[in-house]
């Protein structure tokens, strides 16, 4: 295993020799909310990380069970689990592998790995892609979620649109995208880890309490050859999204304290094992449990397949709400940081308050359109798994740490990353297609706007 390189951090230092930066560029960094407060604590990792993780994917994975098969599916899961801890724990050791300087976001690690240009190409698209996608999904989960709850709740009232709902989800974002920081979230990223632990119960808990369902059937649930395929590749892509949140790890991190005795991996690194402990907590009941009890009926978010007792499944959907609310916050906060860096720092505009409400208004109003325009919840897990979330979370952490400490070729350094790279690539390709291909079938019967 390769040396481990001194840290020395320059943010954290008041000596005016240390930080070289320009008095504006230290008041830009001020204002920017990924790097304006370090006092994060460790056990902010840990809420953090699982509100990025444990999100909309965990109520599909009985679903992408079903696509999937008793073998592969739970060999999908625990190799996804194996994987992106591994791929996490480079994160965290690469956030400060230079003497003097921190890594605070994702795209700076990936400037040092391969070049100022290539670098920025190789990591923004697809941490936008992710981290964009996810708030979309999460317009039409907590749509979807505030929808079950009415109709559980009042029976004999008259249908309401989906549409309307996701616009009430989205009020509230409106409103909470006006926190400044990543710090100031922190209690909304609290309630939502909460949330999360307490509907993952809730779901595999009442499934268990349902019974399996009478001629329940584990086979695949397609009746052609090609849909079962494309089905299954879309599964793959459900499951990598499912285990995404590595889009926010460099940046969860730059919010903590770090000192050359006191580097900020030891905190985070204690945050996120407590982290991943409570995901696989989450992950495997819910999805082997799921697909256990209701087989290859099971709808694609789990929830909707449990109808009683009544007051549980409303109150599970609640959490998920209450949840998402901080998903979506917590995946915001890095796109918020690009644009405000954009627009103060290449575009001259002036940092205030009006250009931030501006901007984020803007963002959160793009994402609810999106999340009205396309609900189609499981194609876009598919998608957006496979070619957003596989990259950034399975293969090119590996990709970095290769080109960084260039492990002697055969060791296991070497073979563990190249696995890594191998496995993430599958899962993208094969994810991006059937998640693309359920959209299109979506597309075909779907009326925009009805």
């Amino acid at each position: 295993m390769e040396d481990e390189v001194p840290i020395h951090d320059k943010n954290n230092y008041n000596d005016a020799n240390v930080d070289e930066r320009s008095a504006e560029e230290r008041a830009i960094d001020d204002w920017l909310p990924i790097t304006s407060s370090r006092t994060g604590r460790w056990w902010f990792s840990t809420v953090h990380n699982v509100t990025a993780i444990v999100g909309a994917g965990v109520l599909g994975l009985p679903y992408a069970m079903s696509q999937l098969g008793w073998g592969p599916g739970a060999a999908a899961l625990v190799l996804s689990w194996i994987v992106t801890l591994y791929s996490l724990w480079q994160m965290v050791e690469m956030h400060e592998i230079v003497p003097g300087k921190r890594f605070d976001r994702y795209h700076e690690l990936g400037q040092h790995a391969f070049g100022e240009n290539l670098g920025l190409w190789i990591v923004v698209p697809p941490q936008l892609i992710c981290l964009v996608g996810v708030d979309i999904i999460y317009m039409i989960t907590g749509g979807q979620c505030l929808k079950k709850f009415h109709d559980l709740v009042c029976e004999d009232c008259d249908d309401i649109k989906l549409a309307y709902f996701i616009l009430i989800f989205a009020s509230v974002h409106f409103l909470l995208s006006q926190l400044p920081t990543f710090n100031s979230i922190s209690g909304v990223s609290l309630a939502a880890a909460v949330m999360s632990v307490s509907y993952s119960t809730i779901a595999w808990g009442a499934s268990l309490k349902k019974g399996v369902q009478p001629n329940v059937q584990y086979g695949y649930r397609s009746m052609t050859r090609a849909d079962t395929v494309f089905n299954f590749f879309g599964a793959l892509g459900s499951v990598a999204f499912a285990y995404g949140g590595h889009n926010i790890v460099m940046e969860i991190q730059a919010t903590m304290p770090s000192t050359v005795d006191k580097p900020s991996k030891r905190p985070m690194w204690k945050g996120v094992i407590l982290a991943y402990i409570i995901i696989g907590l989450c992950y495997l009941p819910v999805a082997l449990i799921g697909y256990w009890i209701f087989g290859n009926e099971v709808k694609e978010n789990i929830l909707i397949s449990l109808q009683r007792p009544r007051w549980l499944v409303a109150m599970a959907n609640m959490f998920v709400v209450v949840h998402l609310i901080g998903g979506y916050q917590i995946n915001a906060m890095p796109v918020f940081d690009m644009i405000e860096a954009v627009l103060v720092k290449k575009l001259k505009f002036k940092a205030t308050g009006l250009l931030r409400f501006i901007s984020r208004t803007s963002y959160v109003g793009f994402t609810v359109f999106m999340g009205i325009t396309l609900p189609f919840f499981d194609g876009l897990l598919g998608f957006f798994g496979g070619f957003g979330f596989a990259p950034n979370t399975y293969f090119l952490p590996c990709m970095i740490w290769l080109v960084i400490f260039k492990p002697r070729r055969f060791s296991l350094s070497w073979f563990a990353n190249w696995f890594c790279i191998i496995f993430g690539l599958l899962l993208m390709v094969f994810g991006a297609i059937g998640g693309l291909r359920q959209i299109i079938l979506h597309v075909k019967t779907y009326k925009f706007f009805i």
